[in-house]
């Protein structure tokens, strides 16, 4: 060929073979091909490869990972590029190597992250409900939706749907002090009731509890306080009677055993914690032993497990049957039903829908001959529930309970603990030591793991849980649950009261345990709110080293490092304010927190306390030495790195002068007050009144960096969230009153 490119690889001018060769450039399969031939890229095609079986495990994580981008994000705009930036990346890998297990699981987790992002979006929308815009007292007819009594505060806790009433919401949640709560009170009577009702709370400080978006996910447009007597217009009706029945059998194990063990024995039986006195959930909870008042993994397994054996071995007595049917499914079956039972019974909430659910797949895979306890099976439980409860991802029942099983299984799956723990014929005492040393390793994985869990949520977490469990775990499964089953059986023919005695003596016996380890110093570990980043740190490196099996896994250890440093190296703010200005709490350097209002109730006191990473009571500030305090304001000097900071904080609603309050504001670099301040109050640095807390909630203030948090970057602006910009002309140019 004259001129061209000939096909032996000559060269030419012919402008059809220049052609052909400019678009071999770009031939679609050679960009990855050139990708695929780097070695890093053949290592992790090769790493996958091997970890195929694991990759569906991490479906709820991709899942997981929208729903808490969509948590975090708080703009409709944002969830928007988030799905589109998902979809593009998952467009991109697909084109790039759809042969390819690289290709496939990061087209796959994409996928999964726009699909959770807008699960969480339709479901936010889908509960969505009026919320009272302002408190209100009122008289209103309502049907009881559900009835929680709380012992422990002289009370009973209601849910009520309002109905057609024009001024409130459709469901709202009322509390009626216990000398009001008659027996009429059951789901599904219709109530006439008077009482005070309030918008959901905000959270109070960054980081703290915030009810608002709870209430919307269940859809509670306000709550409040019942006033006055209760009038029944019409009764419950008979379909309630589980309802009944169960508040029934809570006041009959209480009446066997009297105190701390019949709360608790009721507590285990239908789920009503509301009778345990404050100091036991407190002691319980520091000792590590909280989960065991809250019905879940645990006592599900052990009703499972009970009703499942006893079937399998009484059935087992009788030849004819063990020869004509297969007893494990029977077996099966039968426990399947006892769990449901006990999911309704103790009031299916959501962490036990979760357990019986998982308890359902165990059993199924008994039924199919199949391995029960799989993290698969952890897996398809979490995709059960983000999928139809995607709320529940950012709540600590999901995290605690998910992380504890994950934990345990990733532990016991591991080749050599399930070497080291593999049953053998061996001497008792060596059988019993193995199996001690098992329940402790496993208590500590548990307690590592649920560790930045509980410092994230709650501020605090327990050091001796892996010890105390060692003892409360076998003691609850095999002595407790099992006496307190065979008591509630025996009482049909009245022989039930020796059995009572003994498990009052064992749930005594669980309870003394939790006050001693409560008690033993350093039994709790407090720090301040920790950031998200840091706490997604820690969760991203434990889930790569729980859900991988190659060597890989350990990188793990990386990003939990990077954690567990600025976990211990998070400095408490200086000063916390609440979101209605009335509350400040002030550290000094030796750490130890003095308030503003001495007489502020224990919760928000326990709010500040919690964030603040401070155990014990406040002190008042007008007994420290940098403050000088009256009854309508104090002026507190705190050092910092190089300078001083002067804190005016007002507490009382007395008039204060405006020219004087101007002078105070001028020679303060911040100003807190519960009141909405003139303009003529010019600090030098913050003015915390009424309008800005209005804002953006309660903040906390870094002296040392210089910086402010709020509530409001913690929180988002969601649909829950009612930060209103304070309107043009409200603002007081006068005194402040």
């Amino acid at each position: 060929m004259r001129d061209g490119l000939s096909p032996n690889g000559t060269i030419g001018t012919d402008l059809g073979w220049i052609g052909t060769a400019l678009s071999m450039l770009f031939h679609p399969r050679q960009f990855p091909e050139f990708w695929h031939e780097k070695q890093p890229v053949k290592k992790l095609e090769q790493l996958l490869e091997r970890e195929r079986d694991q990759l569906p495990l991490w479906v709820p994580v991709a899942l997981g990972c929208g729903i808490a981008t969509w948590f975090n994000l708080a703009n409709p705009a944002w969830w928007l590029a988030f799905i589109s930036l998902c979809g593009s990346m998952a467009l991109l890998a697909i084109l790039s190597g759809p042969a390819t297990r690289i290709g496939k699981s990061l087209f796959w987790f994409c996928l999964l992250a726009a699909i959770g992002c807008g699960l969480i979006w339709f479901r936010s929308w889908q509960v969505a409900a009026p919320v009272l815009e302002r408190p209100v007292v009122t008289i209103f007819n309502a049907e009881i939706e559900r009835v929680e009594p709380v012992l422990a505060r002289n009370m009973v806790r209601l849910t009520l749907q309002t109905g057609g009433h024009a001024e409130l919401p459709p469901r709202v949640r009322v509390n009626v002090p216990l000398e009001r709560a008659h027996s009429d009170l059951q789901n599904g009577a219709l109530i006439q009731l008077r009482a005070r009702l309030m918008p959901p709370a905000m959270p109070a400080l960054p980081g703290a509890y915030d009810f608002s978006e709870r209430a919307w996910f269940k859809g509670l447009g306000a709550t409040g306080q019942a006033l006055g007597d209760i009038k029944i217009l019409r009764p419950a009706e008979p379909f309630f009677a589980l309802s009944e029945y169960r508040q029934q059998l809570s006041a009959h194990v209480q009446s066997q055993m009297s105190g701390a063990a019949g709360a608790i024995g009721a507590t285990l039986a239908t789920g009503d914690r509301g009778a345990i006195d404050e100091a036991d959930a407190e002691a319980m909870r520091r000792s590590g032993l909280a989960h065991l008042l809250s019905i879940s993994g645990l006592h599900v397994t052990a009703v499972v497990g009970a009703i499942y054996l006893l079937v399998l071995k009484i059935l087992a007595i009788f030849p004819p049957l063990a020869l004509r049917f297969r007893l494990p499914i029977v077996a099966a079956g039968c426990a399947a039903l006892a769990a449901v039972a006990y999911t309704l019974m103790t009031g299916a909430q959501v962490p036990t829908i979760r357990a019986c659910v998982a308890a359902l797949l165990v059993l199924v895979a008994l039924m199919m001959g199949r391995s029960a306890i799989t993290l698969r099976m952890v897996a398809a439980g979490a995709l059960f529930v983000l999928i139809f409860w995607p709320e529940t991802l950012v709540g600590p029942s999901f995290q605690l309970s998910f992380a504890a099983v994950t934990a345990i299984i990733a532990l016991h799956e591991h080749p050599r603990i399930k070497a080291m723990f593999m049953l053998r014929e061996e001497h008792l005492l060596r059988k019993t030591g193995r199996f001690i040393f098992s329940l402790f390793l496993t208590g500590l994985v548990v307690e590592i793991a649920l560790m930045p869990i509980a410092l994230f949520h709650f501020h605090k977490a327990g050091l001796y849980g892996a010890l105390a469990n060692i003892i409360a775990i076998p003691l609850t499964t095999f002595v407790i649950m099992p006496l307190e089953a065979l008591a509630l059986a025996l009482d049909g023919i009245g022989l039930g009261a020796p059995v009572w005695w003994l498990c009052d003596k064992a749930l005594n016996s669980l309870i003394t345990l939790a006050h001693f380890v409560s008690s033993r110093p350093g039994a709790v570990t407090m720090l301040p709110s920790m950031s998200i980043m840091t706490f997604a740190f820690v969760i991203a490196g434990g889930l790569w080293l729980c859900l991988w099996r190659e060597r890989w896994r350990y990188l793990g250890l990386i990003p939990i490092v990077i954690g567990a440093l600025m976990i211990a190296t998070v400095r408490a703010p200086d000063i916390y304010i609440t979101s209605d200005g009335r509350h400040v709490g002030i550290r000094n350097a030796q750490g130890e927190l003095a308030m503003l209002r001495t007489r502020s109730g224990d919760f928000i006191r326990g709010i500040i306390l919690e964030n603040a990473g401070v155990e014990g009571e406040p002190q008042a500030l007008e007994d420290w030495a940098v403050a000088e305090c009256n009854a309508d304001s104090c002026l507190i000097t705190l050092a910092g790195n190089d300078r001083k900071w002067t804190v005016l904080a007002t507490r009382s609603s007395h008039y204060i002068p405006a020219l004087a309050l101007s002078a105070a504001c001028r020679r303060a670099d911040i100003v807190v007050s519960d009141r909405r301040l003139p303009t003529s109050c010019e600090p030098s640095w913050i003015k915390a009144d009424r309008t800005l807390l209005s804002k953006v909630g309660g903040m906390t203030i870094d002296l040392q960096k210089q910086q402010i948090s709020t509530a409001l970057e913690r929180t988002g602006a969601h649909q829950w969230t009612r930060y209103r910009p304070i309107r043009a002309g409200t603002h007081d140019n006068g005194a402040a009153n």
